[in-house]
Order: C-alpha cells, then structure tokens, then sequence
C-alpha cells in the first residue's frame, strides 16, 4: 500500500514553521519595540487564520476532487462571504457590544465594506491556496512515482513469467530427445537442468545477479546443447573478465545465447561464436551465429523481444542493443556501461 513521506506529523510541522514565519513579518511594534495587541488585531488574527483553514480543510479538498472551474468559482466566493461575515461580526457587532468601539466607522456603508474587504480577504485564501496546492502537488509526484515503480515492477514480473516457461520447455525438449534416442548423457542433461531450474527458481527472482551467476547458467545451456547434439566444439565460449561479481539484471545476457542456439545453424562448420569482454566501465557481449534454415516456432520471439524491453526499463541510457545480419551470419552485440 502507498504511503506518503510527507506524514500528517510533518504536515503540521510544515504549518507550525510557516506560521512562526508569518508572525515574525506581520506581527507589527509599537514604537518603543514592544509587540502591540489591540482588540482589532486580535479579531483580524482570528478571522484571517479561520479563513485560512476553512479553505485549507474544507473548500480546497472539495474543490480539486475533481477541479472544476465552476466549483472554484463558488467557494472562491463562499470564502469571501466567509470572511467578511466574521469580520464584520466581530468588529462591528461583538467589539461594539463588549467594548463600545467599531473598527469601521460608524454608518459605513455596506458596498464600501465589500470593497475594502476584498482585498483583505484575498491574503488569507491565496496564501492557503498556494499552502495547499504546494503540498498537495509534492504528494502527487510521490505517488505517481510510486504508480510508475509499481508498474515497472509488474511489467517486469510479467517478463520474467514469460522468460522461465520460454527456457524451461526448450530444455525439456533437449531431454525428451536425449531420452527418446536412450542417450547414456541423458542423466547428465537432467542434472544440468536441475542447475537451470535453481537459477530459475532462486537467483533469476532477484532484482540483480552476479556476472559470474550468469554465465553459469549460460554454460549449463550450452552443455546441454552439447549433450543433446552429442558432440562438443560448435559453441565457442571466450571470456575476458576482470570483475566476476559486478551486478546485472538476470537474463541479460542469456537471450542472446539461446536464440543463436535455437535460430542457428550449428556444426563444426558453423561454430557459434560467444565472445564476453568485461572491463570496471564496460560490458561488451557478442553472439554470432551462421543462420538456420529452420523455420522459428510460436515461441520464437519471445526471448528477444523480452530482452529489449527489460534492458529499456531496467537499464535506460545504459545500454545499445544491436543486430548485424547478413546472406550467412546473425550478429547480436550488447553494450552495457557498468560506471
């Protein structure tokens, strides 16, 4: 559940800051220094800061859930009413039956009190207008941040439940082809699987993995492949590696490798060629495969496209992803900035 860093706690700090500020700008001084509290300064105190919160509390919430102008219009001019009413009902009703005394003089008319009141009035609401809207706006951007986190997680889960079945039955048919034919690497093949299923299972969950974790995964597939083609050398495997524990996104680097071995040509002939080089600042993964003759299946782009789209969010202005095709070889190469 969402939840807001700006508490109702710290909401009220924020007003007891700002009304120590307000205090300290319009609190007005006698001449010789001290702090001058008349009756009038104590009522427009007590209207100004009523009107404040009736608009803070009551108008505003109203008013933007949803925002219409009309709405806008009418408590803009409820506030105002608001506030002339109470003035005028503490000045010039309860101060002259308290105290014999009328902050307007006696006989004002009542068109001049609207006027001159407008202005006044205006403090107050546009003061908690923007009060209001500063705060209201701060918890806005949190939670549509926390909207777009939340759907860049379920985006990503998403991929990941499309990339475990993909990996998980392309292994499945290796084997049922071993045991078809009673290879005796049958078992092996199993227990590479097993290998494949842990990473599945536990590392590929995490948000991060370590380099080396992927690359064993990535051995683990080609021996099966090994074990499925029964015979080894078709898949040339050169790493350059300086830090095997830098982190990355799990199946970054895996796609590439399984779409060369499914898509491709293999053979002796047709070696597929997997080159990584990994430096403090940069990881370069390189695939070249002689191109198949074979007709892709309904699974067919789903590692692919998955890799684009996770490196799009997971890795944004990090990464080049790029392919080279020509009459022979399919080329995948990806950049990844590591600093």
């Amino acid at each position: 559940m969402y939840k807001s860093s700006l508490s109702v706690r710290k909401e009220v700090l924020l007003h007891i800051i700002f009304w120590l500020m307000w205090s300290y700008f319009n609190m007005t001084y006698d001449t010789n220094g001290g702090l001058r509290l008349e009756i009038f300064s104590i009522t427009w105190l007590t209207v100004y800061v009523t009107t404040f919160y009736v608009n803070y509390l009551l108008v505003l919430p109203r008013v933007f859930k949803p925002l219409k102008w009309s709405n806008v219009f009418f408590g803009f001019v409820c506030l105002y009413l608001f506030f002339v009413f109470f003035r005028y009902l503490f000045e010039q009703v309860l101060a002259k039956w308290w105290f014999d005394s009328q902050n307007y003089p006696e006989g004002t008319g009542i068109l001049y009190y609207l006027y001159d009141n407008f202005f006044f009035s205006m403090r107050p609401i546009i003061l908690s207008t923007a009060f209001w809207v500063i705060l209201f706006l701060i918890r806005l951007l949190e939670y549509n941040n926390y909207i777009l986190e939340e759907q860049k997680n379920t985006e990503i889960k998403f991929l990941k439940a499309q990339i475990n079945p993909h990996f998980i039955f392309n292994t499945l048919n290796n084997i049922y082809s071993m045991v078809y034919f009673q290879s005796p690497r049958s078992l092996s093949a199993i227990e590479k699987l097993s290998n494949i299923m842990r990473f599945v299972t536990y590392e590929a969950q995490r948000n991060n993995i370590q380099l080396i974790e992927e690359i064993n995964y990535i051995n683990a597939y080609i021996e099966l492949e090994e074990l499925r083609h029964e015979q080894k050398g078709f898949i040339l495997f050169t790493i350059e590696m300086q830090n095997e524990k830098v982190d990355i996104p799990p199946y970054t680097l895996s796609p590439l490798v399984e779409n060369a071995l499914k898509h491709g040509a293999t053979g002796y002939e047709n070696a597929i060629k997997i080159n990584l080089q990994q430096t403090p600042q940069l990881l370069i993964f390189t695939v070249t495969n002689a191109i198949g003759t074979q007709k892709k299946d309904k699974l067919g782009g789903v590692g692919m496209n998955n890799l684009r789209k996770r490196l799009e969010i997971l890795l944004p202005g990090k990464h080049q992803l790029q392919y080279q095709k020509t009459d022979q070889f399919f080329t995948a190469r990806l950049e990844i900035r590591l600093s």
